[in-house]
């Protein structure tokens, strides 16, 4: 029997012990429509893609939510701090509701719509966990990108510098040397 990509992605996630004690803390926050995003999942599946034993270290956990009635920044900033309270990890809390401001879009309507406009295919998507412990993906472009070792640009979001600047900066095809570039 074949997995599918969400299977394997909801998988190799309860197997990590890290990644599920982080949702497990982001799920205490008790945020709307929030999930675990970006290299979060992306970072997971390009390390079992090829091969990697140990986890490659995340420099931040996108925890991604959508709220309309609380857009302050001030609020992020606040679970932040909640958050390293309980575990001090690399948090990055964003309120989807408000940054279509800072990338001159129209509002988005939810942090799936949110995520469609992020540069990368394969950086949209997220994961969060239920409280009954159940995982959901959530990735408006779907999952095959992000199995077929390859590193798009949106088409939402037709930046090529800078999407260029961040295949650079993040060093990804170093780390996934497979990946290939589609834009």
């Amino acid at each position: 029997m074949t997995m599918t990509h969400e299977s394997q992605i909801k998988q190799w996630i309860s197997e990590d012990e890290h990644r599920m004690e982080a949702l497990r803390f982001a799920r205490q926050c008790h945020l709307s429509d929030w999930c675990l995003a970006a290299g979060f999942v992306r970072n997971l599946v390009w390390d079992k893609l090829h091969g990697k034993r140990e986890a490659t270290l995340l420099n931040d956990i996108d925890l991604i939510y959508y709220n309309a009635s609380h857009t302050a920044e001030t609020t992020d900033i606040h679970y932040e701090a909640e958050l390293h309270s309980m575990r001090n990890l690399p948090w990055s809390v964003k309120n989807q509701a408000r940054m279509h401001l800072a990338n001159g879009d129209a509002p988005y309507r939810n942090t799936c719509d949110a995520m469609s406009y992020w540069v990368e295919v394969e950086t949209a998507v997220g994961v969060r966990l239920t409280a009954s412990e159940a995982l959901e993906v959530i990735a408006p472009f779907g999952l095959d990108a992000l199995f077929s070792y390859t590193i798009t640009l949106n088409p939402k979001r037709p930046k090529p510098q800078v999407f260029d600047q961040r295949i650079t900066e993040k060093g990804w095809l170093r780390r996934w040397p497979m990946l290939v570039v589609k834009c």
